[in-house]
């Protein structure tokens, strides 16, 4: 099993894929392109996301503490003009990294997920914003007509940090308990467990997942799955073994 990433590491990837999406959007032909896995939504509508991101994790890691209320967002927009707009994302992402440098991974902030396999740190806010640099510049690739595939260290590591953050929690699964491998051919496998309790996961060597059969299997690149996780691309496109419907009862909350 890899070793978890550390700090400096966390933020070197947001540094990179923020600049890698700050490159899509000046070589893409408008701001006003559609971006494809992101329905409704036009490139500056994406960048204006990002940045705004970038910017509300700069102050809650800065001004909050675990357990308070949700702080509310302040509603600047990113200009439209596309000089403008790039200098503004790389502004908000200097923003963000210069705030966690300064508070340092160990200290605890606000943070919407259940603190159970991902806690309430500036750590795990770090981690946090990897993915989501990622999978959007993923996005912004893909309107601008250039998509790639994702680096295969961010790439495993999002799948772990999904399930962590967004998939782990105390909300009872409504079906018949089940389990879902999801197997990365770079990485390994991961299981995820849905029953009365909530959902849970556990990293499985290839050895340990054909011993004990999940109820479903999900097989590929890390890029790949961690692009099923975030539903840029189909799970048909992908080979799938056992109750096929398991992931789209997942993807669906039950």
């Amino acid at each position: 099993m890899s070793e978890p990433l550390s700090f400096p590491t966390l933020l070197r990837m947001i540094d990179e894929r923020s600049a890698a999406f700050r490159a899509a959007v000046a070589a893409a032909p408008t701001l006003d392109a559609d971006v494809p896995s992101c329905p409704g939504w036009t490139l500056y509508d994406l960048a204006n996301h990002l940045s705004e991101g970038d910017r509300f994790w700069a102050f809650i890691v800065r001004n909050t503490s675990p357990g308070g209320e949700r702080p509310s967002k302040d509603g600047q927009a990113a200009p439209r003009d596309r000089d403008a707009l790039i200098a503004w994302l790389a502004d908000s992402t200097e923003q963000l990294l210069a705030a966690l440098r300064e508070v340092g991974p160990d200290r605890g902030c606000w943070a919407w997920w259940e603190p159970l396999a991902s806690p309430h740190t500036v750590a795990a806010v770090a981690r946090r914003r990897v993915p989501e640099s990622l999978i959007h510049t993923y996005d912004a690739q893909l309107a601008s007509g250039t998509p790639r595939e994702l680096p295969t260290t961010e790439a495993v590591d999002a799948i772990d940090e999904f399930l962590a953050t967004v998939c782990t929690g105390t909300v009872p699964w409504p079906g018949e308990p089940a389990t879902m491998d999801y197997h990365a051919a770079e990485a390994g496998c991961w299981r995820q467990t849905v029953d009365a309790a909530g959902s849970r996961f556990t990293r499985l060597t290839a050895a340990e997942a054909a011993e004990n059969k999940p109820t479903a299997a999900v097989h590929g690149t890390a890029s790949e799955m961690a692009l099923l996780m975030y539903m840029r691309i189909p799970a048909g496109s992908l080979r799938m073994e056992g109750d096929a419907g398991l992931l789209k009862r997942l993807q669906d909350g039950g």
